[in-house]
């Protein structure tokens, strides 16, 4: 069973991303914002990090900037992006701090979000980088 660590500051989202997961088989944690997500992963080694970029007290950069500081050697962990930001600098970035792809929250149906988990996570380390080929629409 894969684990999955959801960082969502919206509690609506949060909980629906958590119970369509733990539908789907996932064990999963959820953390409001980056710092809170720190502390969880002291305690938490998921396979996969769903994370938001923007979010209150410490945003999604900001998160992985920390994470990758504390954890070089957890290069298998994969970061799933998902947000509504397409195409911006924060995207890049994300990108060059480690994440392995992005999704569009708003293109991406909720009943969907099983598939692309578990598609990201089959992948490869090879790092899937066009939100374009990565849009799920419902």
């Amino acid at each position: 069973m894969s684990s999955i660590l959801i960082v969502e500051d919206d509690r609506d989202l949060n909980k629906a991303y958590s119970t369509i997961l733990n539908r789907e088989g996932y064990k999963v944690e959820t953390a409001f914002d980056g710092q809170e997500a720190l502390e969880k992963l002291k305690n938490f080694e998921p396979d996969l990090i769903l994370l938001d970029l923007l979010m209150p007290v410490m945003g999604g950069l900001e998160f992985l900037q920390h994470w990758n500081l504390r954890n070089k050697q957890k290069s298998d962990v994969k970061v799933l992006i998902f947000t509504n930001m397409e195409n911006s600098p924060e995207v890049t970035e994300a990108y060059k701090l480690g994440a392995h792809r992005c999704i569009i929250k708003s293109w991406t149906a909720p009943h969907n979000l099983a598939h692309v988990v578990n598609d990201t996570l089959q992948t490869k380390s090879g790092k899937t980088k066009s939100s374009k080929t990565s849009k799920t629409k419902a």
